[in-house]
């Protein structure tokens, strides 16, 4: 069975950096693509970016140059770098992992932005 766990989300003021970590279990997945959405209060779930296995990435285009997403094909991980962090980036982080057009998510991490 497919896991996804994320890990170190928490508070932070604005202008600062947080890294999230999702770890997928249940499986060989270097061949995925994986990525990360969030999902603000009373908003629906937007991507954020993604990975595929072989590195390349892409972005939502208003986060482009503050965030950045990674992954350790050996331990089954990706990342998630966030700089320069706003209030308005305050949301739920969820991660994603996309394999042979099967769509699975972890539980998701709270990132809140403030001072």
């Amino acid at each position: 069975q497919v896991q996804l766990v994320e890990s170190g989300g928490g508070l932070v003021q604005p202008g600062g950096s947080l890294r999230l970590s999702c770890a997928a279990s249940g499986g060989i997945f270097s061949f995925c693509a994986m990525g990360w959405y969030r999902q603000a209060p009373g908003k629906q779930r937007d991507v954020v970016g993604a990975i595929t296995s072989g590195g390349s990435t892409n972005y939502a285009d208003s986060l482009k140059g503050r965030f950045t997403i990674s992954r350790d094909n050996a331990k089954n991980t990706v990342f998630l770098q966030m700089n320069m962090l706003k209030p308005e980036d305050t949301a739920v982080y969820y991660c994603n992992l996309r394999c042979l057009a099967h769509d699975y998510w972890g539980q998701g991490t709270q990132v809140t932005v403030s001072s």
